[in-house]
């Protein structure tokens, strides 16, 4: 399965009724005639007064066309087999079932498919009384020696020009010559990476980059290799003939596979190229169409004078029409940082000094010890994190950066310490822990009942509770021998108490653990819970080496 399709040939069915679920459209009901309408278009009411608008082709283009149907765009659009134009009694069915005595008016794309039985159908119709015209579009400039350039995304410029004429009541030969004149005047050109998946075909290989490939998967003018979507772009535009005497209408258009990452740097790379004030309005980047999951865009030049302004930024209840936006430079502001209170300028005390000096040397000399439990269940690094933020306390207590003689001072700057000097969560989880330690200590000078406050705020961000095989089933244990009076032997026969009964516990509620296997976990202490017993054994003065 490559595709989230159900059968290929109920396809084109199935994607009209999940629009028509949502979308203010009405069906028609037999499957000969695939035809969407404006559910509040009634033709011998609104069709006395308002021109119809049909346009349509082979399906495989979403949402064009049946997701520009509604107020202000298309009133019908009848939708053909993927890539392939629907039949002259459909196209048929669907002005007999829209067109009222102001007329209506095809829109038909370039295609020797779509241009018969659209014309067929009009010469039909007329011959039954209905009053039609045609207006077909030929955007397309990858081929200029062509006798019939092919209908792109520059088809929907056309509908919304003939959707303003005909919402503001102009007549058909008025409409007529509107989307006429629109349809002359647009110019697209697209690149793809690959070719489009048929629906129930293996997934396509990717092939080699085309400019001005077809929306059918016809080949392109030629083969190409941008460097980077600088280039992508540079050579659209260079194809469009480099365009510098706007202003500009642009329409940026996904072919269907980009990501909207891509889409939005090809946006930028479009602008800065044409140049903003050369760029009037801008239309996506957007889906608007597509060729099923080609991975490409097009581009669709229009000029922007007055009158197609007015048109394009005229609102309209179509659902797949993007908001028209205009272009302006980047504006940008400063951001505040924190302003790190200067180090080190309290109080100092030698006795701290040298304790600190010892914890962080204890877990310096751990590192190949908890790099080797962390192999085990995790990434390996645990003993590298540990140790970079004791190096980072080492080097500030040589530089006298610590003050070791004023609690809070000290648990604020050991906070930002480990916030830029250890990797990982935890560095971010013991940042948490110092820093919140240091505002229960501006209240109170507290050290365990700190400490608690802190634990507390590691689980708050950090979601793991002790008996999830993390640093806190040592930290929990030993923070709480101390806060109920007891000294700093008995916190760390705590602290190793609880390291060691990590190793029986078989699965892990929180950090990489979590995603190992629970036989990889049997047996082996957690190498944060770990090292916060390695830390409270050399604060009670036993630094034999583990």
């Amino acid at each position: 399965m490559h595709h989230f399709y159900n059968r290929p040939d109920n396809l084109v069915s199935e994607l009209l009724e999940g629009l028509a679920m949502s979308a203010a459209v009405t069906l028609s009901d037999h499957r000969d005639a695939r035809i969407v309408m404006r559910s509040d278009w009634h033709p011998d009411r609104d069709g006395r007064q308002q021109v119809a608008l049909i346009s349509g082709g082979g399906s495989g283009h979403e949402p064009a066309h049946a997701g520009f149907v509604g107020p202000g765009m298309l009133t019908a659009a009848v939708a053909g087999d993927i890539f392939a134009s629907p039949g002259v009694e459909a196209i048929l069915a669907g002005i007999r079932a829209c067109c009222g005595e102001a007329g209506c008016l095809l829109i038909i794309k370039n295609y020797t498919g779509d241009r018969l039985n659209f014309g067929l159908a009009a010469e039909r119709a007329r011959e039954e009384g209905f009053q039609v015209d045609t207006v077909i579009v030929a955007d397309d400039v990858a081929l200029p020696e062509a006798p019939q350039p092919r209908g792109l995304a520059g088809t929907l410029l056309v509908h919304k020009m003939a959707g303003y004429c005909a919402e503001r009541g102009d007549d058909l030969q008025a409409i007529s010559k509107a989307a006429g004149d629109m349809a002359a005047s647009v110019r697209s050109m697209g690149m793809a990476l690959s070719s489009a998946t048929l629906p129930g075909q293996e997934a396509s290989s990717r092939r080699t980059p085309e400019l001005g490939l077809g929306i059918h998967n016809e080949p392109g003018v030629r083969q190409t290799t941008p460097e980077n979507a600088d280039d992508a772009v540079a050579q659209v535009l260079e194809a469009l003939g480099r365009p510098d005497d706007g202003p500009w209408v642009v329409v940026l258009n996904n072919l269907g596979g980009c990501s909207p990452q891509e889409m939005q740097v090809l946006k930028r790379a479009c602008l800065e190229q044409l140049g903003r004030d050369n760029v009037a309005l801008m239309l996506g980047p957007a889906p608007l169409m597509t060729s099923l999951d080609m991975h490409g865009f097009s581009i669709t030049l229009a000029p922007a004078d007055d009158a197609t302004l007015d048109a394009l930024s005229a609102p309209v209840q179509a659902p797949a029409w993007p908001t028209p936006e205009k272009v302006h430079d980047i504006e940008t502001f400063s951001p505040r940082f924190s302003q790190r209170p200067p180090a080190g300028e309290g109080q100092k005390n030698e006795t701290r000094a040298q304790l600190i000096k010892r914890l962080a040397t204890t877990l310096r000399n751990s590192e190949k010890a908890l790099d080797e439990l962390d192999a085990k269940v995790g990434d390996g690094d645990a003993g590298a994190t540990f140790a970079a933020g004791a190096n980072a306390v080492l080097k500030a207590l040589d530089e006298d950066q610590l003050s070791t003689g004023e609690d809070t001072r000290l648990a604020s700057e050991l906070g930002h310490l480990f916030a830029t000097a250890m990797g990982g969560s935890s560095g971010v989880l013991l940042s948490i822990l110092m820093t919140s330690a240091a505002q229960q200590l501006e209240k109170e000078s507290d050290w365990p009942k700190a400490l608690q406050a802190g634990v507390e705020r590691m689980q708050h961000y950090g979601g793991a509770s002790q008996g999830d095989r993390t640093m806190l089933d040592a930290l929990i244990p030993a923070i709480e021998t101390l806060a109920d009076g007891e000294d700093l032997s008995a916190a760390a026969r705590s602290a190793r108490s609880g390291a060691d009964e990590t190793a029986s516990m078989r699965k892990a509620g929180a950090g990489r653990s979590s995603l190992v296997p629970e036989q990889a976990l049997d047996g082996v202490v957690d190498p944060g819970a770990e090292a916060v017993a390695r830390l409270f054994e050399a604060m009670a003065g036993d630094d034999t080496p583990r």
